[in-house]
């Protein structure tokens, strides 16, 4: 089945809203995201029109989907800029020196047909095409009992920077962080 990858477009908070909502009750929700459904589905509209439209001007970070020939989200990866010492700054035009992958999400049934691979390198060509400085790196952190998203990864051409984060809502376990650099 063929898919369209593109970039989220303003005015389309209601899927955004169902795609993530979709996410926060998958199997993996509790190791692949630090929000839970509980708290996003409660969130107003006025959130999620702000948060897709903020995605859709590419200024801060960018949402990039996956869209069935119906027109069904299937699968979603958000782009955040991040400039020197980790520091986000959205809302301006930062000096960006690396991109960070959040929200991470494939619908079962789209999943192990390419979609991720097809979602990953949107946003991996729109990270490099950033240039005020050029971006050098692309990261992301993976829980350390996701073995399936680490697998995908490593397949993508992710490697393990050695840093790693405690888990927010369990200090006991740890994220680690992988990386992508430009060559």
């Amino acid at each position: 089945m063929d898919h369209n990858i593109r970039a989220v477009r303003a005015g389309e908070w209601e899927k955004a809203r169902e795609i993530r909502l979709a996410a926060l009750r998958d199997p993996a929700a509790p190791i692949a995201f630090l929000e839970t459904y509980e708290h996003a589905v409660d969130r107003p509209p006025e959130y999620w029109q702000d948060r897709t439209d903020t995605a859709a001007s590419g200024v801060g970070f960018r949402q990039f989907i996956a869209e069935d020939p119906e027109g069904r989200w299937v699968g979603s990866v958000t782009v955040m800029v991040e400039g020197p010492a980790d520091e986000v700054r959205f809302g301006e035009a930062a000096k960006v020196d690396q991109t960070h992958f959040v929200g991470v999400f494939v619908r079962p049934e789209a999943r192990g047909i390419g979609v991720t691979e097809q979602l990953f390198r949107a946003a991996v060509e729109w990270s490099w095409a950033l240039t005020e400085p050029p971006v050098e790196r692309v990261r992301l952190y993976v829980h350390e009992e996701n073995g399936r998203a680490m697998a995908f990864y490593r397949r993508f051409g992710f490697v393990p920077s050695g840093d790693s984060v405690p888990v927010p809502s369990d200090p006991s376990a740890r994220e680690f962080e992988y990386e992508l650099r430009r060559t």
